[in-house]
């Protein structure tokens, strides 16, 4: 396996370890049954990984976001795919840094010991897409309670989670000088929700990602379920996003070395006019660019992470890192199908299902192009796109 050392070597370890437990062939079995990787999850929440950070007395690791991004990247690295699990970790974030001391009592060390899963985050509404400020879903108080109507789309491991983070409107936005304000954000507990108010809609797609519609029909959540104050949720919900931006770059830098890794093994035994193939530059070039640009974007993910774990603005390194490391990842699985040839169409050499997965990430959590208008705005100065 391609490695680039760090100061992550015992936690890398310990992680692939883990997923040995579960090799490809199990994840081709969950992909071809539309399943969840149930028995991979358990196994991930009863090593501790998916509180590594949460504070030791809550009874978590205390490990940061850094540490916890090398935990997505190996799994996939190690052909698993960190989306069915992913979310327990951004959405952490929502709690630990915005939840008040009740409510990370609470939840955390429930979290922490497996008890609870917090895997599902709803933001986003068909008629808003990626603009966040336009979402309808409204949250109005009454009598110590919050009362949820609206809809929301694309909503990710609903059906595999017990808390979900929700973002709607407690001010309308006709009411409100600045679009980013008059949301709050809110903790829902699914096992009290679905069918008291909430109804779930999944969404058949390309990838075996569980993904939802969802519908708030007077759904009602306690008054002490509002993270932090009423009205700045959309400034909350970005610390979160930086995670997760962050996080998924880092799941794309772990599908670009199993990307290159598989070409380069492949490339080394596949003997065609009696030399292998790898011994052309026509294939052995591309593989070599493609490993390059993943070592690239692995740089901004961990600047990035580091960023967020001192507590100091990241959201142009977060975005620059998912940019980066969902391209290379991209380039990395064509380069590896290409090389392949027709056996990477071929469901047994498990390239095909990867190949799903990782293009996911040009289009979420946020497109490139969005992406690219952040950049061309707030580092470079230019005019306003959208």
């Amino acid at each position: 396996m391609l490695d680039t050392p760090d100061e992550h070597q015992d936690i890398r370890a310990a992680v692939r370890d883990l997923c040995r437990q579960f090799p490809d062939a199990y994840f081709r079995r969950i992909d071809e049954e539309r399943g969840y990787p149930e028995a991979f999850v358990d196994a991930l929440i009863g090593a501790g990984w998916l509180a590594a950070m949460i504070p030791e007395e809550y009874g978590g690791s205390g490990l940061g976001l850094t540490a916890a991004s090398v935990i997505m990247e190996e799994i996939n690295r190690s052909g698993g795919n960190a989306a069915a699990v992913h979310g327990q970790m951004y959405n952490m974030g929502t709690l630990l840094r915005s939840g008040s001391p009740a409510q990370k009592e609470k939840y955390l060390p429930d979290i922490a010991a497996g008890k609870l899963r917090i895997q599902s985050m709803a933001v986003t509404e068909p008629g808003a897409g990626t603009d966040t400020t336009r979402i309808t879903t409204s949250a109005l108080k009454k009598d110590g309670r919050y009362v949820v109507n609206g809809q929301k789309v694309w909503i990710s491991r609903v059906q595999h989670s017990d808390l979900m983070v929700l973002l709607a409107r407690t001010t309308p936005l006709a009411k409100v000088q600045k679009k980013s304000a008059g949301m709050s954000i809110f903790i829902v507990d699914l096992r009290e929700a679905i069918g008291k108010g909430l109804s779930v809609k999944p969404i058949a797609n390309m990838v075996n990602h569980e993904t939802n519609e969802l519908f708030f029909d007077d759904l009602e959540i306690p008054e002490e379920n509002l993270i932090g104050e009423e009205g700045r949720g959309f400034k909350y919900l970005l610390e979160g996003l930086n995670a997760e931006r962050a996080l998924i770059a880092a799941e794309c830098i772990g599908d670009g070395y199993w990307f290159v890794d598989r070409a380069s093994r492949y490339a080394k035994e596949r003997v065609v006019f009696d030399r292998p193939i790898g011994q052309n530059q026509g294939v052995q070039f591309p593989i070599a660019e493609a490993f390059i640009e993943v070592e690239a974007a692995n740089l901004m993910r961990f600047k990035a992470c580091a960023l967020f774990d001192a507590r100091q603005p990241c959201g142009a390194e977060a975005n620059m890192a998912k940019y980066l490391a969902a391209k290379a990842s991209w380039q990395a699985a064509n380069v590896c199908l290409q090389t392949h040839g027709g056996f990477g169409f071929a469901s047994e050499y498990d390239i095909e299902r990867k190949f799903r997965e990782t293009r996911l990430y040009q289009v979420a959590p946020i497109s490139t192009n969005l992406i690219l208008s952040y950049v061309a705005e707030h580092l470079l100065g230019l005019p306003r796109s959208f």
